[in-house]
């Protein structure tokens, strides 16, 4: 697997994170489908350690890579395709203004099966700030958290 991210990392068709907390490994975090030309899009995929889920550690990692795909690699779209039924990953991405455009149908195949993917997006001009000043002002304490 590390392989597999490093050399999509290095043909600039992904840019695989670790989440770390309070120094520890707790979760990954990797933009993927990275798209140039007239889409400059790409789309984030993550997951949390249940012990630290709750606790502002995803929101916060989505902003920065967010405002790092917008800033400094160019992007100007990000998707975030979950699962109807994963309400904690549906609530990360409400919480930072993702706007849903819909759901794709048997968009995944997951345990055994094609499975349907809520779609939620944000473009460059729907966040002239940064996403992570704005989460951190839609939720006051979430720095510390």
């Amino acid at each position: 697997m590390v392989r597999h991210l490093r050399s999509e990392a290095q043909a600039g068709r992904m840019l695989p994170f670790v989440v770390e907390h309070e120094g520890r490994l707790v979760g990954q975090l990797t933009v993927a489908g990275i798209s140039w030309g007239s889409m400059c899009s790409g789309h984030i995929g993550y997951w949390v350690d249940r012990s630290v889920a709750g606790r502002g550690v995803i929101p916060t990692a989505v902003a920065l890579a967010v405002d790092h795909c917008f800033g400094a690699v160019g992007l100007h779209r990000v998707e975030v395709c979950i699962r109807p039924e994963n309400a904690p990953s549906r609530r990360v991405v409400e919480k930072l203004g993702f706007r849903e455009e819909g759901v794709r149908p048997r968009y995944l195949h997951i345990d055994g099966a094609w499975r349907d993917h809520l779609v939620y997006a944000l473009t460059v001009e729907e966040v002239p700030e940064s996403l992570l000043a704005r989460w951190h002002r839609a939720a006051p304490g979430a720095s510390q958290k």
